[in-house]
């Protein structure tokens, strides 16, 4: 073997041996978080791989930023072919690919375009980080010179790998050097050199190329950009249970010490390998309603502390050492919580999932910070003082608000309403919830609702004061003890009636209900009204006598709109009630901005910044609608509220689309 294939070998040895060392410390650490199940639904994980790995979905919702590193990543998927070939070639000089017959031709003109349209895309992307960074990264803590260095060491393999097949095509010419459309004519810059010189330029490519591909290889697990190596681990690994349903507590466990999470190892190994897998890329962060407007919470900085902190401590559990260890007391003493994430961040979250949304490697950002406010709560009892009054409403009276609960069905009186109780079974249960019951305003959208199943003749009943909260609010504000007692003991009055189906007004409820009831042993089809009321409109059980209402816009609940991806049923029926399909706001359906009220944040004063409700009421006047349209009892209490506040409030109406199509019905 030739010297320099030698020397050749013994880089390669010597480059591999220490990235697989770094990749053996890397999955060693996430052998601190607990363990979690992320193998089934083989085929499930490899189309969502394909679809958003591959096809780059999630990125492409942002068609600028989206194109170019669609081209930087399929460039390093095509470009691999073209760092093998040199890698073989630096141990068997003048190996290459030309085996392939047929097939080699094309495959060196993908690798020209492919790497032109690479280097094309680097190059904007350094101006635009350098001359003007998108706002979603001009954050502290975001450092521009990791990604420059990351763009540049790119840009190098790119212009080498060039140089290698310029002058490849002197020393060993073959039939498919035609292909190479932009490699031909770059070695025209070696006209009149001797062959020797040329060698020796090759040899000069060849080295800086590999030198630069090595490097690269070697920088990854210790810079942010070590998710191009995670990310589509992590995209095959990420969840495939019901959307946004959160994992249960284990209260049963005698063994635990703690519930929760207040530090690193108190995740799953699945939340550690999403900090690995953030490219701090600021979508979520730019999507994220409390960051918006001028809250300290910033999802990305969750999952980017999440990995600092494993980065620390992961080398001291993994090395078994104590907290009286010398050196390592500084990083014992401290935890995540408090220490790199505090309490203010984690109350500011309004579980709308926009985060979740918007991340293009599958980052769970809401189930870690639910996660470590659960720590808060039922390991220190550390929450916001309101908390303690909405904490002990539901435990006594069943409902975040203080009425007592024999008051429950009041709403009800004079409709004539059938209770489950008086009539033992029904087609459809109507969930009624805590606002249908108790909100003045709301319980005029319950009572609508009622007039509109009525008058379809649907075969429905209530559970009246059977039925108590169904504790999604306590559940996102962290007190998963309170909320899996709430949702026992109306699993026990729900299957007592045999009851399987069943119909919301509130998205919440619908996602409690339909998805997180499950986990308890409650199995329900359950449908939110807008559903159900587009059914019989289509049916023709309810009938439109005059859709000659102004306009209206639609503003998407959260828990609504990403948690249940339903966005046509709501806009259908205003469709019918109004006569003309509703204007829709500038941020709507999967992009739709938060009310401000989910997460608890309902019953939360608001301290920093603007007001989440007051953002979105803006926007929603800004379309110079008539009446804004909702379909959750926290959204119309919210955009109610930012009408007032705007003083629009004598020409712009608030109203929950059962309320819109009532007026518009037959009958």
């Amino acid at each position: 073997m030739p010297i320099q294939s030698m020397l050749f070998g013994l880089v390669l040895i010597a480059a591999f041996t220490l990235f697989g060392r770094n990749v053996v410390r890397l999955i060693r650490y996430l052998g601190i978080g607990k363990a979690e199940h992320r193998s089934d639904q083989v085929g499930q994980r490899l189309l969502r791989v394909a679809r958003i790995a591959f096809g780059q979905t999630k990125l492409l919702r942002e068609p600028v930023a989206g194109l170019l590193h669609f081209f930087i990543f399929w460039g390093f998927v095509i470009l691999l072919t073209a760092v093998v070939e040199s890698l073989v070639e630096g141990l068997v000089p003048g190996f290459s690919f030309s085996f392939l017959g047929p097939l080699y031709p094309p495959l060196v003109f993908l690798q020209d375009l492919v790497g032109l349209l690479v280097v094309i895309a680097v190059l904007i992307s350094i101006v635009r980080r350098l001359v003007a960074p998108p706002k979603r990264l001009q954050v502290e803590g975001h450092s521009k010179w990791d990604a420059i260095l990351i763009l540049t060491l790119i840009l190098v393999v790119m212009v080498t790998m060039f140089g290698q097949n310029a002058t490849r095509t002197i020393i060993h010419p073959s039939g498919a050097d035609a292909a190479r459309f932009l490699s031909v004519p770059f070695s025209r810059l070696f006209d009149g050199a001797s062959l020797a010189g040329v060698a020796f330029w090759f040899g000069l490519f060849f080295w800086a190329h590999m030198l630069a591909v090595l490097s690269f290889l070697n920088y990854l697990p210790y810079s942010k950009h070590l998710h191009i190596l995670t990310s589509i681990p992590n995209v095959y690994l990420s969840d495939l249970g019901p959307r946004g349903a959160l994992k249960p507590v284990n209260l049963a466990d005698e063994t635990a010490t703690k519930f929760g999470a207040t530090d690193v190892e108190d995740f799953t190994w699945k939340q550690l390998l999403n900090g690995y897998s953030c490219t701090e890329c600021g979508r979520c962060t730019s999507a994220c309603p409390a960051n918006t407007t001028g809250k300290l919470l910033n999802p990305r900085k969750v999952y980017v502390d999440i990995r600092a902190r494993t980065m620390a401590k992961a080398p001291i559990l993994v090395a078994g050492a104590t907290a009286g260890d010398g050196g390592q007391e500084s990083v014992l003493g401290h935890q995540l919580l408090d220490s790199y994430i505090t309490e203010q961040e984690l109350w500011a979250c309004t579980t709308c999932m926009a985060c979740v949304q918007e991340c293009p490697v599958m980052i769970e950002h809401v189930d870690a910070i639910v996660e470590m406010r659960r720590g808060l709560v039922l390991n220190e009892s550390r929450f916001p003082e309101e908390l303690k009054v909405v904490f002990s409403n539901l435990e006594r009276n069943y409902t975040p608000w203080g009425f007592g609960h024999a008051t429950r069905a009041d709403w009800a009186e004079g409709l004539d309403v059938p209770v489950m109780a008086e009539v033992k079974t029904a087609d459809m249960l109507f969930w009624v919830g805590c606002a249908g019951s108790y909100d003045a305003r709301y319980k005029k959208v319950s009572r609508a609702f009622v007039q509109l199943l009525k008058l379809a003749k649907v075969n429905f009943a209530i559970l009246g004061t059977e039925e108590k909260c169904n504790g999604d609010p306590a559940r996102r504000m962290g007190n998963e003890y309170l909320a899996q007692t709430l949702m026992a003991e109306n699993i026990a009055t729900l299957n007592s009636y045999g009851v399987k189906k069943i119909v919301v007004t509130c998205p919440h409820c619908l996602q409690s209900l339909g998805k997180e009831y499950k986990q308890l042993g409650g199995d329900y089809e359950v449908i939110h009204h807008s559903t159900l009321l587009q059914e019989l409109i289509r049916e023709g059980k309810l009938r439109i006598k005059s859709a000659q209402r102004g306009t209206v816009t639609f503003h998407d609940p959260c828990y609504l709109g990403r948690y249940q991806e339903e966005y046509d049923s709501p806009r259908e029926v205003l469709a019918a009630a109004t006569g003309r399909a509703p204007i829709e706001m500038q941020r709507s359906r999967d992009r739709s901005f938060c009310c401000g009220a989910g997460g608890g944040r309902m019953w939360m004063e608001e301290r920093e910044g603007k007001r989440v409700n007051s953002e979105r009421t803006q926007e929603a006047l800004a379309t110079q609608a008539a009446t804004i349209g909702t379909g959750c009892p926290f959204c119309l209490t919210m955009l109610s509220d930012g009408v007032k506040e705007e003083n629009a409030a004598e020409r712009v109406d608030v109203k929950d689309i059962a309320e819109l199509l009532l007026e518009a019905v037959e009958g």
